[in-house]
C-alpha cells in the first residue's frame, strides 16, 4: 500500500470516528435531564394538550416511553409542537432528539433526508371526509372536487396519484396545519378534506357539528406512521426502536402498568422486565428500562384504548393495529 493510499484511509478513519464521536444522543439527553420530542401542533388522540396544558396521545406516549427508558421518568419530556413543514428541519438541526409526529415512513424519507424510522406505532391510510349534504358515498364521485389538505405531507402526492390513476380531475387548497385545513372544510372552502384517516377521525370530533360530516370508507394509500431519528447514531436508533417494541410485546405477554410487578413465568417476559439476561447492557441502559416504560406509560393496548379507542371520542377500532394473533399486523421482534 503506497503512502497516498494510507493517508486517504487514515483521513477516512478520522472523519468516520469524528462523526460517531459526535453522535451521542443518549449522552446528550441524559446530560440535559430531559428528552426533546417533536410532536404535532395539535391532533386529538395523537398529540394534543388537555385543559391544564398536559400533553397526551398515542404519539406522546412513545415520547414518554423513550424518556422512561433513558431517564427513568416518563415525565421528563420537553414537547416541541411542529407543523408538517417544520418537523424534518427540527430533527436535522438537532432542535429535537426524536420526532413522533404522525409521520409516514416512505422510501424518500428513509434514504435521502438522513433519517431512520424506528418502527410503526400506527398503521394508517389516506381517506376523505365530506359533508353529509354533499350526498357522496365514494371517492370515485369526487371528480372535479376541491380538497383541503395539509401542505408538506404525503397527502399531496397520494391524492395526485389517485386522481391520475382514475382519470379524474381535482383542485387543492393547501394549509400549513391540520387546524387550518379543518377550518377550510368547515367554512366551505373545499368540498372534501383529505388526510390520514386517523387524522380525519380526530378532526371530525372538533367540528361544531360532527354529525354533519362523514368519513368515506375509501382508503387510497398505506401510511405507516412511526418515530424518526437522525442517522449516524445506532445506539439511539436501537433505544427508540426497542422502547416502542416494549409496549407492543408487553401487550402480547399480558403485562400492563397494573400487573407489572407480578411474578411472570414466561422466559421472554422475564428478559423484557430485566429479571433475567442482560439485554439492557446491549442498549446501554439501566436494567429496569423496560419495566419503567410499562409501569409508567403502559403497554400498547393501554395507550391505544385511552387515546383513540372505542371509549374515546375518536372511537377507532384496532383494525390493522391489533396484535398479529388478533387479526392485525402488529408485533415486536423477539426479546432474546
Amino acid at each position: 500500500m503506497n503512502t497516498t493510499s494510507k493517508n486517504i484511509i487514515l483521513s477516512l478513519l478520522v472523519l468516520t470516528s469524528g462523526i460517531y464521536a459526535q453522535a451521542d444522543t443518549l449522552g446528550d439527553v441524559q446530560a440535559k435531564g430531559s428528552l426533546s420530542c417533536g410532536v404535532s401542533s395539535g391532533l386529538v388522540g395523537f398529540s394534543s394538550t388537555d385543559s391544564v396544558g398536559r400533553w397526551k396521545g398515542l404519539d406522546v406516549d412513545v415520547c414518554r416511553a423513550v424518556a422512561a427508558a433513558t431517564l427513568g421518568d416518563a415525565n421528563k419530556v420537553k414537547f416541541v409542537p411542529l407543523t408538517a413543514k417544520e418537523r424534518f428541519t427540527a430533527l436535522q438541526s438537532g432542535e429535537i432528539d426524536l420526532l413522533v409526529r404522525n409521520t409516514t415512513w416512505t422510501t424518500t424519507r428513509d434514504t435521502s433526508l438522513g433519517f431512520n424510522f424506528a418502527g410503526v406505532n400506527y398503521y394508517d391510510g389516506q381517506g376523505f371526509m365530506v359533508k353529509k349534504s354533499l350526498g357522496v358515498t365514494s371517492a370515485k364521485e369526487l371528480d372535479g372536487a376541491t380538497f383541503c389538505l395539509q401542505a408538506g405531507t404525503t397527502t399531496e402526492l397520494t391524492l395526485a396519484d389517485y386522481f391520475i390513476s382514475n382519470g379524474m380531475s381535482y383542485k387543492s387548497s393547501p394549509s400549513d396545519t391540520s387546524a387550518q385545513s379543518k377550518k377550510g372544510f368547515a367554512t366551505g372552502r373545499c368540498d372534501a378534506l383529505t388526510s390520514d384517516q386517523s387524522q380525519l377521525y380526530a378532526l371530525k370530533t372538533t367540528l361544531k357539528d360532527p354529525s354533519s360530516a362523514i368519513i368515506l370508507k375509501d382508503i387510497i394509500s398505506k401510511e405507516p406512521l412511526g418515530p424518526v431519528v437522525r442517522q449516524g447514531d445506532d445506539k439511539w436508533f436501537n433505544i427508540v426502536k426497542w422502547s416502542l417494541n416494549t409496549m407492543i410485546a408487553a401487550e402480547e405477554f399480558g403485562i400492563n402498568s397494573n400487573n407489572v410487578n407480578t411474578k411472570f413465568k414466561n422466559p421472554e417476559a422475564l428478559r423484557l422486565l430485566g429479571r433475567s439476561g442482560n439485554l439492557h447492557k446491549h442498549l446501554g441502559l439501566d436494567k429496569k428500562w423496560a419495566f419503567n416504560i410499562i409501569s409508567q406509560v403502559g403497554n400498547y393496548a393501554q395507550s391505544f384504548d385511552r387515546n383513540i379507542g372505542k371509549d374515546t371520542p375518536l372511537k377507532i377500532s384496532r383494525g390493522l393495529n391489533a396484535l398479529w394473533r388478533d387479526g392485525g399486523i402488529l408485533y415486536s421482534p423477539p426479546f432474546r
